[in-house]
């Protein structure tokens, strides 16, 4: 056979073959098809709301939405804490590729301080909701803003942002920032307090006076924004939102005029002034001088402008009327005649023969009476109108100190009763059982001798003050301090203590019309320690003091010209006025300022414009639409 013949092909084999080929790939095919859209079917049937959260999250934020947070007026509609629109700059970490570029980037287009770098590092370390954005810089000015926003397209994550923030239009005035307080940037602390989620996106929380008291009245209730964004995180689209519910108005019993001229009034001196209104306990006026502007703290303060107040031998930061202790000296002598009543240790027909100087026992240490004469025979009456210590030494010593802390205790010293500021001290009245505690010694007469003219152990601050003559004022009703009038429109309400107020009964209720008549005396009578007073068209009530701020040894002599400033005496006031029915009780206190002339003279005026209206024609900026 030849060669060609053995080489012929099977063409029949080989189509065979083929098709074997072609079946089998083409079931592989299907099957693989099959396979491929089982997987289909299990991602967009089965496992839809899974993928379909996944992708909402990719492409729609929720973001929280601040409420406006509540205004805060004055008694006259006069706006002390104000909102204001301002732009921010704002960034989304999870929308950021690189931290560092961003910040070298950011830093050469605008301004941002180290403080603001690392007030922002803080936030990224804190509780925050996925997609949050977070305040970088706030308050953006228009070339700050047009060179953020030409360059938006390459910076991912970074957004301008409308926002309110916190103003207070006369913080650079200075007399508000210890009572209406002041908010600041969030802090983790602070978010131990309130609700996280809520927080998410504000800006700032109240952290003293009313501002701080408040804060949920004043906050009110986030609400959610859903957001689509694109791949560089930018809102393209609101989907839908929960709108927030702004915090609720709050109208004060202060008065914003009488606030700035009593702190103007202060001069360059340190000290406070408090003024109340005896038929609600509302306060008018709640000064501690040198204050400081509140606005330096709302998006929080430099570390400069913090070490400035802080280091100021002034304290600026520390306010006097609620937490300034200070002897309250011959001021407490009214209180001290109503104890001696109360419990028959004296009366008002018994006379006294006043030299001066006291002693507990012959030979003895003698306690000095300012007047180095002495007053004579004199009564009650009579030593309340020319504040004479020898009267009050011999009182206290007979009444030791328990009656006399049980009887002071019922005007609010020793505790702190004021309603809605936090902060305030409880002073120090002292008992037996509180030298024992803290020195380990027993009480002796002269401690008591020193009470007796508000010397010695006894601390009291300017509020506890204010709101005791404020009782006296209204004849023995005792209204715990408030500062809010209305909130949200309605009427301020206060759980407990009898919504406070409570009625301090006397057995001889006589008694405070008698004691009102003798500090009205003090300013009308020819030997009255506050006759400087006198030549009113109303009535005052008043009574001085001289806390001395160093103890002199027995025979020691007080000149103030051999001292230096610091330890000149401070000088106190307290009174109300019109004596018949009071609309103002007042305490007022000079640091250093040498005796009762200062704070005196000043109550004159505050009285003088707030029952006169007799204000410098410079406060009219401060009248509301009341007045």
């Amino acid at each position: 056979m030849s060669r060609r013949h053995q080489n012929f092909r099977n063409y029949r084999k080989e189509k065979t073959l083929t098709q074997s080929r072609i079946i089998i790939a083409g079931l592989l095919v299907l099957l693989l098809a099959g396979v491929l859209m089982a997987r289909l079917f299990y991602l967009q049937v089965v496992q839809y709301k899974l993928y379909q959260t996944k992708s909402d999250e990719n492409r729609v934020m929720l973001v929280t939405v601040p409420p406006p947070r509540g205004l805060i007026y004055d008694r006259n509609g006069v706006v002390l804490a104000d909102n204001r629109p301002i732009h921010s700059l704002t960034v989304t970490p999870e929308r950021i590729k690189s931290l560092p570029w961003l910040k070298k980037t950011l830093s050469g287009m605008i301004d941002i301080s180290q403080d603001e770098w690392d007030q922002f590092d803080e936030k990224l370390k804190e509780y925050r909701r996925p997609y949050q954005s977070i305040t970088l810089k706030s308050q953006l000015t228009d070339a700050q803003w047009a060179r953020i926003a030409v360059n938006l397209y390459k910076l991912d994550g970074v957004q301008v942002e409308a926002q309110l923030t916190r103003y207070y239009p006369y913080g650079k005035d200075k007399a508000f920032a210890h009572s209406i307080g002041y908010v600041g940037r969030i802090t983790s602390k602070d978010l131990e307090r309130v609700d996280k989620q809520a927080y998410q996106g504000a800006l700032f929380i109240g952290k003293t006076g009313v501002e701080g008291y408040y804060e949920s009245t004043l906050f009110g209730k986030a609400g959610i924004k859903k957001v689509e964004v694109n791949a560089r995180g930018r809102i393209m689209e609101e989907l839908s939102q929960v709108n927030p519910v702004p915090g609720k108005n709050i109208h004060l019993y202060m008065d914003a005029r009488l606030q700035q001229y009593a702190y103007d009034l202060m001069g360059d001196y340190k000290g406070s002034v408090v003024a109340i209104d005896p038929n609600t306990g509302g306060i008018l006026a709640l000064v501690s001088k040198p204050g400081f502007d509140p606005n330096l703290f709302v998006r929080g303060i430099s570390y400069k402008n913090y070490s400035t107040l802080r280091n100021s031998k002034d304290l600026p930061l520390f306010n006097r009327a609620l937490r300034g202790g200070y002897p309250p000296a011959s001021t407490i002598k009214p209180f001290m005649a109503l104890a001696g009543l109360e419990y028959g240790f004296s009366s008002w027909t018994e006379r006294y023969f006043a030299r001066g100087y006291y002693q507990i026992n012959p030979g003895g240490r003698r306690y000095r009476d300012w007047k180095r004469g002495g007053h004579g025979w004199i009564n009650l009456q009579r030593a309340i109108i020319e504040s004479v210590d020898t009267y009050f030494y011999q009182l206290a010593n007979k009444m030791g100190v328990t009656p006399i802390h049980d009887f002071l205790s019922r005007f609010g010293f020793g505790k702190s009763t004021i309603l809605d500021l936090d902060g305030a001290s409880v002073g120090l009245l002292p008992s037996k059982e509180w030298k024992r505690a803290k020195y380990n010694q027993p009480w002796y007469p002269g401690d008591s001798v020193n009470i007796g003219i508000g010397q010695g152990f006894m601390v009291a601050t300017p509020i506890q003050m204010a709101t005791a003559v404020s009782a006296i004022a209204a004849r023995g009703h005792y209204y715990y301090p408030r500062m809010a009038r209305t909130i949200g429109g309605k009427p301020a309400t206060f759980q407990g203590d009898s919504g406070g107020v409570h009625n301090i009964i006397l057995k001889d209720q006589s008694n405070w019309e008698k004691i009102a008549t003798a500090m009205s005396k003090v300013i009308t009578d020819p030997k009255g320690t506050g006759r400087r007073l006198q030549g009113t068209d109303y009535t005052i009530a008043g009574k001085t003091g001289t806390g001395q701020v160093f103890s002199l040894q027995d025979g020691e002599e007080y000149e103030a010209d051999k001292l230096v400033k610091r330890l000149h005496d401070h000088g106190l006031f307290i009174a109300f006025a019109p004596v018949e029915k009071p609309k103002i009780a007042i305490f007022a206190i000079f640091e250093n300022g040498g005796g009762a002339a200062l704070p005196a003279d000043l109550t004159k005026k505050i009285f003088d414009a707030y029952i006169d209206g007799k204000y410098p024609k410079r406060y009219d900026y401060l009248k509301g639409k009341n007045q």
